[in-house]
């Protein structure tokens, strides 16, 4: 998510692509081609039911959850909750830590984020360790 005039946003694909296209240099076609192309890696090894793994990033996964009994949270009343298979995404400690690290001056005492101040400057240690393969 981005802040574009006080409304939070979520970044897309296009989006994406176009930071592709401007920082690494790429023609928009082959910015598009390799984004399209990351995802698709992506979705057809969780469609073998194989986990991803981006080392500095976080692992994504499929989470097989039985038949359980839940509440309508309309009525309140019981019902079944029939099994199923969920993609689940768990942060590796470098992201969260980069995320925490830029971000946690914003927090007051209270919870209240104030996104006008800006992050943290420094380059993100999960970035470097992705492009990288390391953890530095």
């Amino acid at each position: 998510m981005f802040n574009h005039g006080g409304l939070l946003m979520s970044i897309t694909k296009a989006d994406i692509v176009e930071r592709v296209y401007k920082e690494a240099g790429f023609s928009k076609k082959e910015a598009a081609d390799l984004v399209d192309l990351v995802f698709k890696v992506i979705k057809d090894t969780l469609a073998r039911g194989e986990k991803v793994k981006i080392s500095g990033f976080g692992n994504f996964h499929l989470k097989d959850k039985e038949d359980r009994v839940g509440r309508n949270p309309q009525t309140g009343d019981a019902m079944m909750i029939s099994s199923r298979r969920v993609l689940t995404f768990k942060p590796s400690q470098v992201l969260k830590e980069d995320i925490t690290d830029r971000y946690r001056h914003r927090i007051d005492d209270e919870g209240n984020e104030d996104t006008s101040i800006p992050p943290k400057e420094g380059k993100p240690r999960a970035l470097s360790s992705f492009l990288n393969d390391d953890n530095e």
